[in-house]
């Protein structure tokens, strides 16, 4: 192969010839590119924050990415695309991968529409695998969606864009407290400032193959903020499409971390579901996540289209206190709502029964008030007046004493 790439080609770091543009996103553009020293098809991704981000948020970012590429750079895996290189012109990152023959989940979503539940769990089991992998050396990715997920023409899965993961114990959050992340599929915890943890790549796990089979994600309003709002104190939008999947989108989009599906039990409900079979439930159902639907006749397959959701957002830190806020009193509403339907309910089994109505349990009597001392006036007041008046006569006594020897 020869060095001689063209007049109107652009060599990157002295090394890498710019070819085809393969994608765009929010935090760059992806080209295949030809590596001229070890003459081999690569993807260079220009990584631009195009978000409007402030100067010192984007050198802030800028070295994150380079520093964490080369971490990223440890994993192998078959399902990983692989970070070879990292390198810096004109002042930004860019990040040398693996060139994978494939597709983005997105692509295939919009150009043929939702995939059966079969075919997405097998790309699921891949990108678990990965992450997995991800997880044991230190990594979270933060990111996972449709458009970082490649499939290839056998069904594969592979995940992308590890470049701009984060390591474990660093923080999601820039200087200023900006997070940055596509609301979509972002995990609950994400959008109250906690550090990434592993349990946020299995919600975003849930929540992309929920749009495979779907054809849209499962919290989406339009707009960032609300979206953050529908992901924190909403249940998922009802399953029309997920079949058997849905018993394990259910786990894995449990807004608590702690009762989130762990990897094993989503792969074991992934394998499942890949080999035709329904997967068991769940050992404990998550209060946060509602019971699957009853099975009906499957819907009419959805038409190609857009995927909303796959863009990444800026959301600042007061709009994230505020959120915070917003969702804390929005949950205390409804866990009084869920106390007093759930008392209804009750009630009405118990009349539906014939048993008796609730006998109001008797509350314990208070204790006894303990008795205030009260402040009796006559306790000082006598004193008082009897010590005046002792002081008035040894007073008159001493002037008269005192006149009578004048006179003398």
């Amino acid at each position: 192969m020869s060095a001689d790439t063209g007049p109107r080609t652009r060599i990157i770091a002295g090394r890498y010839a710019l070819g085809d543009m393969l994608g765009q996103g929010g935090m760059g553009t992806v080209w295949l590119a030809t590596d001229l020293v070890l003459e081999r098809r690569v993807a260079l991704k220009e990584v631009t924050f195009s978000l409007h981000v402030t100067e010192e948020e984007r050198a802030v970012l800028r070295e994150r990415t380079m520093r964490e590429a080369r971490a990223a750079g440890r994993l192998e895996h078959p399902h990983v695309t692989t970070v070879y290189d990292v390198v810096e012109e004109s002042g930004k990152p860019w990040l040398v991968m693996k060139h994978v023959d494939a597709r983005s989940l997105q692509e295939i979503l919009e150009e043929q529409g939702p995939l059966p539940p079969a075919a997405a769990a097998r790309i699921g089991l891949d990108v678990l695998d990965a992450l997995e992998a991800a997880h044991e050396i230190g990594i979270v990715h933060r990111d996972v969606k449709p458009a970082n997920v490649l499939v290839g023409e056998d069904g594969s899965g592979c995940l992308t864009d590890f470049g701009i993961a984060t390591t474990t114990g660093d923080s999601s959050l820039t200087t200023h407290g900006a997070l940055i992340g596509s609301p979509s599929y972002m995990a609950p915890e994400r959008a109250y400032g906690d550090e990434p943890r592993p349990p946020v790549d299995l919600w975003s796990l849930g929540a992309t193959l929920y749009a495979a089979v779907e054809g849209r994600p499962p919290f989406d309003r339009g707009e960032a903020m609300a979206t953050l709002m529908s992901v924190v104190s909403e249940h998922p939008a009802p399953m029309l499409r997920a079949g058997p999947l849905e018993p394990a989108l259910q786990g894995l989009l449990t807004k608590d971390p702690a009762q989130r599906s762990t990897a094993a039990t989503a792969r074991s409900q992934l394998a499942a579901v890949a080999r035709g079979r329904a997967p068991a439930a769940a050992p404990s159902s998550p209060p946060s996540s509602p019971p699957p639907s009853a099975p009906s006749s499957p819907p009419p397959p959805a038409p190609p289209g857009p995927v909303r959701g796959n863009s990444v957002e800026r959301i600042d830190a007061a709009d994230l206190l505020a959120l915070a806020s917003a969702s804390r009193a929005l949950l205390g509403s409804v866990a009084r709502d869920a106390r007093d339907q759930a008392r209804h309910m009750a009630d009405r089994r118990r009349e539906r029964k014939g048993g008796p109505p609730p006998v109001a349990e008797p509350r314990p009597a208070p204790p006894p008030a303990r008795r205030r001392r009260r402040f009796k006036r006559r306790w000082v007041v006598v004193p008082v007046l009897t010590t005046v008046l002792v002081l008035l006569v040894l007073l008159i006594g001493a002037a008269l004493a005192l006149g009578a020897f004048i006179d003398l």
